[in-house]
């Protein structure tokens, strides 16, 4: 293990810089500071990208928004696509009917098996836990993975996420970026044909996904090496709130539900319907990035630091599962009460536990999939409600990948976007990213001490949430309150700039 610490001049480069991290959407960097003993003194999880959609969307006709949301990363169009609209449902006073929002959901479902899979065995659990932690940079990727497990589910692992990609294309018009969810409904029913497809697939990506659990359990829970790092306290592991989307009987769904927030205690704080999200959640800007921290309002914030006392909260699969009573599909409660058993209580507050969830969300997803594509409401002709009047404001919400999203519209009384807000999942995970990588560094890295398995085992940390910081970053134009400090081998300040 190489060493970046020099023991007799007491001097070294006193940061260490992580620049880009690896398996993210997106772009950010690792800043890591040391003491004069070589141990770490505090790291900074940095986004260095801004894009600033919120900008160029005024001045725009409402009913183009969901078109151009898509184009915010080519990982998460669809939530994007679906909060755009249901928000636009409540501006041009148009609700959809049963049939449009159901088609919706089949669209969707298709989406989260697509994007879980690829986290799971290409950017997160897999890499990280079929090659391992520690192994070669080079191994920790796609190709590492087919060579542990094998061309044969290599190609099973491809095929299946084909089959997701193909339902998106059917249901969606384009499965990167879907064009088929209008104000009011959608643009298209599905004839029995289309039907009769998905359904065929919709079987076939069940028996894959409860492979993909029973995997889990074989290579990663089986591993004794595996389960103590999981389950170390002084890792990745901090105690915060969590927050999800459930349906009327507080059962885990991603569309058409209300908010829970539950403390770190268990106790459930709050449950609210979307629209009002801001008398639940503020904003905290920092001067070293881009992205903001988001943070209970009733809490307050506090800073980087957790506990009942702290406004930081989680979202995404770990937080959905806490928060809700069950699951709305049997093989999936089967395999949620098989998650709870073995690391609850609730809440459960080991982050790389979000592997283990997400497949668990991705088994409802298929499940969920199966049991739309057998409703007959989805080849109604009454898939759209058309707008009369506009109202101005409207607020949609979806349990994205990544966890929830809001998105917030304001139009004039031509329907012409005057303002909106993107409050998205990466930005409400970012302070629980920053956390965890701070825990590990301290950790892990004692007396200047450092290897390439350290570096990895820090940008897992972050890696647990499945960030995409493509579409987490707004500001106003022209507003980059971003900040540079240079100083020298012994910490001191030799120059200040600040942008704003």
């Amino acid at each position: 293990m190489p060493k970046i610490w020099d023991e007799k001049k007491k001097t070294t480069a006193r940061t260490i810089h992580i620049e880009p991290v690896t398996r993210l959407e997106g772009h950010a960097k690792i800043d890591i500071f040391l003491d004069a003993d070589g141990n770490v003194e505090d790291t900074y999880f940095q986004v260095v990208e801004l894009r600033g959609f919120e900008e160029f969307c005024k001045g725009r006709p409402a009913e183009e928004i969901p078109r151009i949301v898509t184009r915010l990363c080519g990982v998460c169009p669809w939530p994007h696509h679906l909060a755009s609209t249901l928000a636009l449902d409540q501006v041009f006073a148009a609700p959809p009917p049963r049939a449009a929002h159901k088609i919706r959901e089949l669209g969707y479902c298709a989406h989260m098996l697509e994007s879980h899979l690829e986290h799971i065995y290409a950017l997160g659990m897999a890499p990280d836990f079929v090659v391992g932690p520690a192994a070669d940079q080079l191994k920790r990727n796609v190709f590492g993975v087919i060579a542990e497990l094998g061309l044969d589910i290599g190609t099973k692992v491809i095929k299946h996420r084909s089959y997701a990609v193909e339902i998106e294309d059917i249901i969606g018009g384009k499965s990167t970026h879907p064009v088929f969810s209008l104000p009011g409904g959608v643009s298209h029913p599905v004839t029995r044909e289309e039907r009769k497809r998905i359904q065929e697939l919709a079987g076939k990506l069940v028996d894959f996904c409860e492979f993909t659990i029973a995997a889990a359990d074989k290579i990663v829970m089986a591993n004794p090496e595996y389960v103590a790092i999981i389950l170390n306290k002084d890792l990745y592991y901090h105690r915060s709130y969590h927050m999800g989307m459930v349906d009327a009987d507080g059962r885990f769904t991603f569309y058409g539900g209300r908010l829970k927030i539950m403390d770190p205690d268990g106790k459930y704080v709050a449950d609210f319907e979307g629209k009002d999200y801001l008398a639940y959640i503020a904003e905290h800007p920092v001067p070293w990035s881009y992205l903001k921290f988001p943070y209970l309002r009733q809490v307050g914030w506090k800073g980087l630091v957790d506990g009942k006392a702290s406004g930081m909260y989680r979202v995404a699969p770990l937080a959905r599962l806490n928060v809700c009573n069950g699951m709305a599909t049997p093989k999936a409660q089967q395999a949620y009460k098989h998650f709870m058993k073995r690391f609850g209580p609730k809440p459960v507050q080991h982050s790389l536990t979000y592997h283990l969830a997400r497949a668990v969300e991705a088994l409802y997803a298929a499940e969920r999939l199966q049991e739309l594509a057998a409703d007959d409401e989805i080849l109604s002709r009454n898939y759209r409600t058309i707008s009369k009047q506009v109202v101005g404001e409207g607020v949609g919400v979806v349990e994205a990948p990544r966890g929830t999203l809001f998105h917030h519209y304001k139009t004039d009384a031509n329907g012409m976007m005057t303002d909106l807000n993107l409050l998205v999942a990466s930005a409400q995970n970012y302070g629980a990213m920053n956390m965890d990588v701070r825990n590990v560094a301290k950790t892990l890295i004692k007396n200047g001490m450092v290897s390439d398995g350290i570096f990895n085992m820090v940008e897992m940390a972050f890696r647990a949430y499945d960030p995409c910081f493509s579409c987490a970053t707004h500001a106003a134009i022209g507003q980059m309150p971003m900040q540079i400090v240079l100083r020298d081998n012994t910490g001191a300040e030799i120059r200040h700039i600040t942008r704003s």
